[in-house]
């Protein structure tokens, strides 16, 4: 029996690597293997591929190459790690997946969405996720949350970008029941709470 494939998405100071182990938690309850893993990233290629994507440069990067960069990470990804995890039988838990890459390169530099769909298609196939978890929080607020760390180059974007990453998000929760939306502009113990409801909804339901 194959595994079943949970990605957590959201914008910058949503607290998807904090949530992410009480996800984990709540399904090895249930008595499912999990691996954990994470894009852009989760082999050392694509956690190569990660550091090219996000590392601060002079260069201005074209939005296409981000795109494309990303997509050859997830395919390492996919294949090395999460199609083989998914044929055993484990659960994978991903801190996100390709409703980023709608949200950020599709929304955020507005690149057309159709070219994000084809890669989609190429890359994987008929592969989704089973349950996504949009932790959702307004960008000014996730933003204060960070403060204080090094930023990537992505978090580095203006404010309005992180605005139409946001857009996209809220757009697609509402469209696709796969992904939850989680208000996470409460306090953690609420966050969780909401996210609990949804996991176990979700593993009672097969």
């Amino acid at each position: 029996m194959s595994g079943r494939f949970v990605t957590l998405e959201g914008g910058e100071g949503v607290g998807k690597s904090t949530n992410l182990q009480l996800v984990v938690e709540l399904i090895e309850a249930h008595g499912h293997s999990v691996v954990t893993t994470r894009e852009p990233g989760g082999t050392p290629l694509a956690e190569d591929i990660r550091e090219l994507i996000l590392g601060v440069r002079e260069e201005s990067v074209s939005g296409l190459a981000e795109l494309l960069l990303i997509f050859a990470a997830r395919a390492q990804h996919l294949e090395q790690v999460i199609q083989p995890a998914l044929a055993a039988g484990k659960w994978v838990v991903c801190d996100r997946f390709t409703d980023a890459t709608y949200a950020y390169q599709g929304g955020g530099r507005g690149l057309p969405m159709e070219q994000i769909e084809i890669l989609e298609s190429l890359v994987q196939g008929p592969l989704r996720p089973d349950l996504t978890l949009y932790l959702d929080v307004p960008p000014a607020v996730g933003h204060a949350r960070i403060d204080g760390r090094p930023h990537d180059r992505l978090e580095r974007e203006a404010i309005a970008f992180h605005e139409a990453v946001r857009a996209v998000y809220l757009e697609r929760s509402a469209r696709e029941t796969r992904i939850r939306r989680v208000d996470a502009s409460v306090p953690l113990e609420a966050v969780q709470a909401q996210i609990r409801v949804i996991v176990e909804e979700f593993l009672s339901n097969g």
